[in-house]
């Protein structure tokens, strides 16, 4: 290795452990004392947040939990877990923000390529349920990534600066060696989403010990709606899983689909504090994408219905100690879609490399090439030339419901593939119609929530 490298990794290495050592004397502090020190530790994070965007972010979280008293218990049940606390404080705040993003910097500009700060990996695509509506019901069910090839993954994304992996499926706890390819990497963060009915008492503990592993289950409203869609008796064993991953200080959340049927549900703050009694942290709010296994256009959210959650995700965010992510409707804190390799990529089971979970087009395939190649592959070059793919207001981002011929564009373009049978219909036919209504329905109630709430429009989004 050359001597410039070695003082360079020598370097890193040096501030690495200068925050780790500051960060656990800080845990310590919190510990003693959550009242009093948890805003020094929030003071300590905003030191260390690189741009002016998070710092902000860190601020706005220490006004709202100096008043809010049910946002400062949730934070100090978490402090409970020092372990796992400190295991994801230090992957994401050192390794992931402090130390991984001037890699990825770096990197983007050595080998002119953009690199994401997560990925999205199936590693089986098997999976315990036939959920009605499951986007990945029509991939090959006996799909799977071998061991061996999930660990060249994930050693090739640490390599990338890469530290935040999410697992999908299939059903991510159905494949036998998950949590055993995850002990060999305690250096990276992992979140899983699950339906939960696999995490019996032994995994439970196994998550415990391991302490870098949140699952995010799924779950669409009260038990009549959780086992209509899943199957009796799923909503009590998904309960049964809170209660045995907060009984161990797990950090887990819920993953909801939102849906025409049940969007008054999952939003109503009856729901919203069950998750928090729970003892969910976050929640990911899933728009039903018609993808997968029997498509169905009428479980589609209306433009009403979408516009009403812009102003009740808000409401949520200000009034409940939990987390919320509503992915199509937050383009303004994330800069856009975050797909095609600008914030994260989806690699199915069989290995091929899409541009998210609910576009399965590839062109490439993670068996045959690097992480670093697929990141230039022509289907991410086509999808980043044209993010963010509505310039006059971020509530459109994406180009599967807000702006599909995008996405007819980018696979024409590349020469994409579909990865799987019926794939292609949100292109042509009967979808690709009803979604080039339902998009020009929404681009102008989208365009009006703009003007209400910004007042300009959108320039460069995610540039």
């Amino acid at each position: 290795m050359p001597m410039t490298n070695t003082l360079t990794a020598g370097m890193e290495r040096a501030r690495e452990l200068a925050a780790e050592l500051a960060l656990d004397q800080a845990l310590k502090y919190l510990n003693r004392n959550p009242d009093e020190n948890l805003p020094r530790i929030l003071d300590f994070v905003e030191r260390l947040a690189p741009d002016e965007g998070q710092k902000k972010n860190i601020r706005v979280l220490k006004k709202r939990l100096a008043d809010d008293e049910r946002a400062f218990a949730q934070i100090k049940r978490l402090a409970s877990n020092q372990k796992m606390l400190k295991n994801f404080m230090n992957i994401w705040v050192i390794k992931a923000i402090v130390l991984g993003g001037p890699h990825r910097n770096a990197l983007m500009k050595r080998y002119n390529v953009h690199i994401p700060c997560a990925i999205l990996v199936d590693p089986t695509s098997a999976c315990n349920q036939r959920c009605r509506g499951c986007w990945a019901g029509k991939y090959q069910q006996m799909d799977r990534l071998e061991p061996e090839l999930l660990n060249r993954i994930l050693r090739e994304a640490k390599d990338l600066g890469i530290y935040w992996i999410v697992f999908s499926g299939g059903e991510p706890f159905a494949y036998p060696e998950l949590l055993d390819v995850v002990a060999e990497h305690p250096d990276l963060a992992f979140m899983a989403y699950t339906n939960g009915t696999l995490i019996y008492d032994k995994v439970a503990d196994r998550l415990a010990e391991l302490a870098n592993f949140t699952p995010a289950i799924s779950l669409e409203g009260w038990r009549e709606e959780a086992d209509a869609r899943r199957g009796e008796g799923v909503f009590d064993k998904i309960v049964a899983t809170m209660d045995r991953l907060r009984e161990r200080g797990i950090f887990f959340g819920a993953s909801v689909t939102v849906t025409r049927q049940n969007i008054d549900t999952i939003f109503s703050d009856e729901f919203i504090d069950f998750l928090v009694d729970k003892g969910a942290v976050y929640a990911w709010s899933f728009h039903y994408i018609p993808v997968g296994r029997g498509p169905n256009l009428d479980m589609m959210i209306t433009p009403e219905q979408r516009a009403w959650l812009v102003e009740r995700v808000a409401q949520i965010r200000n009034t409940k100690p939990i987390l919320i992510a509503d992915f199509w409707n937050d383009g303004h804190f994330t800069g856009g879609c975050i797909a095609g390799g600008k914030m994260y990529l989806h690699i199915n089971a069989a290995g091929d490399v899409e541009p998210c979970a609910f576009a399965h087009f590839a062109s490439d395939n993670i068996h045959d090439k690097s992480l670093l190649e697929v990141l230039s592959s022509p289907l991410f070059t086509a999808y980043q030339a044209r993010q963010p793919f509505y310039k006059k207001s971020a509530y459109a981002p994406c180009p599967i419901i807000d702006v599909p011929q995008a996405l007819r564009d980018i696979v024409a373009e590349s020469g994409a593939r579909p990865t799987h049978s019926g794939a292609e219909d949100v292109l042509t036919g009967t979808s690709a119609a009803f979604l080039d209504r339902r998009s020009a329905q929404w681009r102008q109630v989208a365009d009006t929530l703009e003007e209400r709430y910004y007042g300009t429009e959108i320039k460069n989004v995610g540039k």
